[in-house]
């Protein structure tokens, strides 16, 4: 037998209580039935947070143009209270087919009914009462359950906390010294609160899928990646071998670094050279556009170089640590040369002269290429 069709849009407000016996046939539907309810309840139990539920109900209904107001409840155990509730919502529809409902709660357990209304009718919204003077202490529930419910938050801070607290006794035991103790356990867990702070773990996720990514795909950068890598091993240890060969009380710290810089920047340099070189080649092999910044970092890892070499030669000889560049002479047919020195300030302009032309051509180079693939790609559409 098919329903009669509705006037209007009913809304179907339901308070649904899940807990003891309320001594009254359930569902509760009406105005004055639900005040009436509400007056008897709050007169027997004024702290009850169901009146608090009920009002709020009311206030709810007031509120919307046509609306049914009801009071669902179960009681028993948690299977026997919730198919309670799924027959008075059943009874519900049936009596009054309404259009859509709004749910009424006053706790997180009552809150897990809402899916057996929305089953059989349309949940526009959730109205979950909190007592203002409850309020402080419900947020925090509703915050510690939604903590422990995500699994990664709990890995990230219960799991730690938990190996502290069983570290620390251990740990006590073996030094018998409070300091080493804490101080050991602070050390650990303040070094995977930046693991997992910094996404360390991410990126060497991501440098493992990229490694093998390069492996299938045969990426001419992961061999001159590799080879970088050792010219820069052998810059750092030129440079740390040369600075360890000066007296470091006589030189001082600045001098020795500079010593270091001075000896590892061409390794370095070629270093920066090499891996460029390799990742440009790759877009080339795509056939992909070729960016500027691919075409112009060779010329920048050059720059670069050229500076730090100018520079830190300039503090190696205004501190007599290495002897200005000298000139020999030279003769060419019956012309002679002679034999001169470059003076610090001389060889420092040079440098810094030949970074500025280096760093010039490559972005001259990168914008010929880049104009050049834009006018192909023109031409293209075009045809």
């Amino acid at each position: 037998m098919s329903r009669p069709p509705s006037v209007g849009v009913t809304t179907l407000v339901a308070c649904l209580y899940r807990g003891p016996d309320l001594d009254v046939s359930t569902p509760v539907v009406g105005v004055d039935a639900v005040e009436s309810l509400v007056t008897t309840i709050g007169v027997e139990d004024p702290e009850d947070s169901v009146v608090n539920c009920i009002l709020e109900g009311l206030r709810v209904a007031r509120d919307l143009d046509d609306a049914i107001i009801a009071v669902l409840a179960g009681s028993g155990g948690r299977v026997n209270s919730e198919r309670e509730i799924a027959r008075q919502v059943d009874q519900l529809v049936s009596e009054h087919d309404p259009d859509s409902a709004v749910v009424v709660v006053d706790s997180a357990e009552d809150e897990r009914l809402v899916p057996i209304v929305e089953s059989r009718v349309a949940v526009d919204a959730v109205d979950r009462v909190v007592v203002r003077q409850a309020r402080d202490i419900e947020s925090t529930y509703y915050l510690l359950k939604q903590f422990l419910a995500d699994e990664e938050l709990r890995k990230t801070v219960l799991v730690p906390l938990g190996l502290a607290l069983l570290a620390f006794p251990a740990l006590l035991a073996v030094s018998d010294s409070m300091a080493v103790s804490i101080g050991a356990i602070a050390a650990v867990v303040g070094t995977f609160l930046l693991y997992k702070g910094l996404s360390i773990d991410a990126l060497l996720a991501d440098l493992s899928g990229g490694i093998k990514e390069a492996l299938y795909a045969g990426q001419v950068s992961l061999v001159t990646y590799v080879v970088a890598g050792g010219l820069a091993l052998v810059g750092f240890f030129i440079g740390a071998l040369d600075a360890s060969s000066l007296d470091a009380e006589t030189t001082g710290e600045l001098l020795l670094f500079m010593q270091f810089l001075h000896n590892a920047i061409p390794w370095l340099t070629g270093a920066a050279l090499i891996a460029s070189a390799g990742r440009l080649l790759d877009e080339f092999i795509r056939d992909d556009e070729l960016g500027s910044a691919y075409i112009n970092l060779p010329f920048v890892a050059v720059a670069v170089g050229l500076a730090l070499r100018g520079f830190s030669g300039y503090f190696l000889q205004i501190s007599d640590v290495v002897d200005p560049l000298r000139v020999p002479s030279m003769a060419l047919g019956n012309n002679e040369m002679e034999a001169f020195t470059i003076t610090p300030g001389t060889h420092l302009a040079a440098f810094i002269l030949a970074s500025i032309v280096v760093s010039l051509v490559g972005v001259r180079v990168a914008s010929h290429v880049s104009n050049a693939d834009y006018g192909s790609a023109l031409e293209g559409r075009r045809s």
